[in-house]
């Protein structure tokens, strides 16, 4: 298990919801948000979305995975990070969202509907870094601003799936065309201590 997942490229991946504009070189993503595009289910907005740029791969087995995330967040609901995605019902997603003026770092559970959490974020929000941790049916989500100390953002219980989609996602549900890149993609096994280990 340990040298498939330490093997992991983007070369792996397929799109859910393919942008127009995207580019993969030497392993990093470039990517070009469509127009009005969001996961979302029901809550206080009363809609039902699932039309958000989700590059993935499927996996069955626990993972670890992190990311370096690249963007100009500068409109309401500007979005990128990563995304652990069983169907339209069940995903959750966490990274930077544009919200009350500023880049904040955001989390969205989805069980039939969702859920939103944010906090103020204090290091530059045009590049920071997640890890995404599955364990049975935990998920972990940490953050950091210099991709050397990781503080937690979520603890949550997550749906049992003989499979899980997992990769990086943007949204911008009030516009078009924010830029985001992805780099410095890893997998592996998880820590045997998710929420305290750094």
């Amino acid at each position: 298990m340990e040298n498939k997942l330490n093997n992991i490229t983007f070369d792996n991946f397929k799109w859910l919801n393919e942008p127009a504009q995207w580019s993969l070189s030497d392993n990093v993503l470039m990517l070009r948000t469509d127009n009005k595009k969001d996961f979302w289910q029901g809550t206080w907005y009363n809609f039902h979305v699932n039309t958000g740029h989700l590059y993935g791969i499927e996996l069955s087995e626990d993972f670890s995975v992190e990311i370096c995330v690249e963007a100009d967040f500068k409109t309401l609901y500007d979005q990128a990070g990563l995304m652990v995605y069983i169907d339209d019902k069940n995903w959750l997603k966490a990274g930077i969202e544009y919200n009350d003026g500023q880049p904040m770092i955001s989390s969205v559970l989805t069980k039939d509907v969702s859920d939103w959490a944010t906090g103020i974020f204090t290091g530059n929000p045009n590049k920071f870094w997640l890890k995404l941790t599955k364990v049975g049916n935990v998920v972990c989500v940490k953050y950091s601003t210099d991709n050397k100390t990781w503080i937690l953002l979520r603890l949550s219980q997550f749906p049992v799936s003989e499979k899980y989609f997992v990769g990086p996602m943007s949204c911008t549900p009030q516009r078009e065309g924010l830029t985001v890149k992805f780099s410095g993609l890893r997998f592996c096994e998880p820590d045997k201590d998710i929420l305290h280990s750094n």
